[in-house]
């Protein structure tokens, strides 16, 4: 079976939803939107300029993605805040239904892009993984950055971010009930990609690659 080659990852934070749509993207040659970088820039620059979320996201651009900041724990936060206004989130909407919608097709990862930007995609993941596993990733993750931290004020830290993606009124983070739940707790990156792979191949899909 040929679809249209769109992929939607969805996930909490933690998961390991981004190095697979990373992996993916590679393997069949699609770009890849990471969604919550959007958010962060926009999340990121409010808090630097005091600016409106609402008014930044109106005129956010590329080059706002480039930004290493945005791979911190206080664009993360940030993120989450901003991702909760329903403004914000329709202002971002169009940007990247836009993106999965090119001729190649495209490979997208967030919170809410099978359940609301791509409801349509031929492929849904919903990546997921326990509190613990989440949180001792990103331990391991900060530390080797040499950020000086410990694991409770980490999970603690997941846990609330979890508790505000979760309960946002606006498009708030769950699995599409048609997407394919892959728990990676216990499997690292190759054993992740695999399994999606796996599924994609059980469902008949197939996607001309590079």
């Amino acid at each position: 079976m040929t679809h249209k080659p769109v992929i939607a990852i969805d996930g909490p934070a933690g998961a390991g939803k981004g190095t697979l749509a990373r992996r993916l993207a590679e393997h069949f040659g699609l770009p890849h939107l990471d969604t919550g970088l959007l958010y962060r820039a926009v999340g990121l620059k409010a808090e630097r300029t005091g600016r409106s979320p609402v008014e930044i996201a109106g005129c956010l651009d590329p080059s706002d993605l480039a930004d290493p900041d945005l791979r911190t724990d206080v664009a993360g936060q940030a993120a989450s805040k901003v991702a909760a206004i329903p403004e914000v989130r329709a202002t971002l909407l169009d940007f990247q239904r836009k993106f999965a919608a090119q001729a190649t097709g495209a490979v997208l990862d967030g919170r809410d892009v099978g359940t609301v930007i791509c409801p349509h995609a031929p492929v849904k993941l919903f990546v997921t993984a326990s509190a613990e596993a989440r949180a001792e990733r990103r331990y391991r993750e900060l530390r080797a950055k040499g950020v000086d931290t410990i694991k409770p004020r980490v999970l603690a830290e997941m846990a609330e971010r979890d508790r505000r993606d979760s309960e946002r009124a606006a498009a708030p983070l769950k699995a599409a009930p048609d997407a394919y739940h892959l728990d990676t707790s216990d499997m690292d990156a190759d054993a992740a990609f695999a399994a999606a792979l796996a599924f994609m191949e059980s469902k008949g899909f197939r996607f001309s690659g590079p």
